[in-house]
């Protein structure tokens, strides 16, 4: 059944903690440390082979949670960084072979052994939230999605896949209506642009959307009839993919912001349908753990 995902980590983070402490030579107890320790046990795996890959991937499923509640609790992206480049360069100095990282090794290992296989979940995105499955289906289903709705109209982001199939970053609308768009769009925050996030105000009541001159736009590449196993029961719907780079922009947002999927008509009116970014980059590094 679905619940909210547990950080399975959580299990061994005191013998991590002391473990962590230990190699940076003083207790610390910041929003970070997590972002930090994690760093660490990534980088020590990488280059020391420690984990399995199903706990590898836990592992970072485990991080990404970690930087989206450090996020959450005002850590700006620069301090996020930082507390990772120090947990990597921590790592770069530890030997392989030291008996306080294996009996952490061990640990974590442990920690994760009943829960990487773990097929249903969901992920925090505010009011709503991202729902994860990896239970292999021959029919098209929806690995990763979050519902969002304008006016009549249905409108599901996420990825979709069907059996092995590689998965594919979509959004399936079913509109309302017979007009339909010649085009659709992710639309995010660029980074580039406007490195800070931008964040909903005490007094919003809707979620808001980065200035004009700081969005970034990535472009749907192919259309069609959507999958019934797909779209809103009884409903027929259209499906629209995009290039892997509109989920690797919504990855990279604070998880408080707002991205959009926005379909352009030939009146020049442009429907848009808001959802928040939430742990987005956790549960995209769930899913890709692989179907069971």
């Amino acid at each position: 059944m679905f619940g909210r995902i547990p950080d399975p980590m959580k299990a061994a983070l005191g013998l991590m903690l002391a473990f962590a402490c230990m190699i940076a030579g003083a207790a610390r107890a910041a929003p970070t440390d997590g972002v930090y320790e994690r760093a660490l046990l990534l980088e020590a795996d990488r280059r020391c082979g420690l984990f399995s890959e199903d706990t590898r991937g836990a592992l970072q499923v485990s991080a990404a949670q970690s930087r989206s509640a450090a996020a959450r609790a005002g850590v700006s992206r620069t301090d996020l960084e930082a507390a990772a480049l120090r947990g990597r360069a921590r790592a770069r100095t530890t030997a392989c072979d030291s008996a306080d990282l294996a009996q952490v090794v061990d640990r974590v290992s442990q920690a994760y052994a009943g829960w990487r296989d773990r097929s249903r979940m969901t992920f925090g995105a505010g009011a709503r939230e991202w729902r994860a499955d990896r239970v292999r289906q021959e029919r098209a289903t929806w690995r990763l999605a979050q519902d969002g709705r304008v006016g009549a109209s249905p409108v599901t982001v996420g990825y979709a896949a069907a059996g092995t199939e590689p998965l594919s970053f979509s959004a399936v609308v079913a509109f309302h209506g017979k007009s339909r768009p010649y085009a659709a769009r992710v639309v995010t925050r660029d980074p580039a642009r406007a490195r800070s996030p931008h964040l909903p105000t005490v007094q919003a009541s809707i979620l808001p959307l980065p200035p004009r001159t700081a969005r970034r736009f990535v472009w749907a590449t192919e259309t069609g009839r959507a999958e019934a196993s797909l779209a809103p029961a009884g409903r027929s719907a259209e499906v629209w993919r995009f290039p892997e780079s509109a989920a690797a922009a919504i990855a990279e947002l604070d998880p408080r912001e707002t991205f959009t999927v926005e379909f352009l008509f030939r009146d020049d009116s442009v429907l848009r349908v808001r959802y928040q970014a939430g742990d987005f980059a956790a549960a995209r590094a769930f899913v890709s753990m692989g179907p069971l």
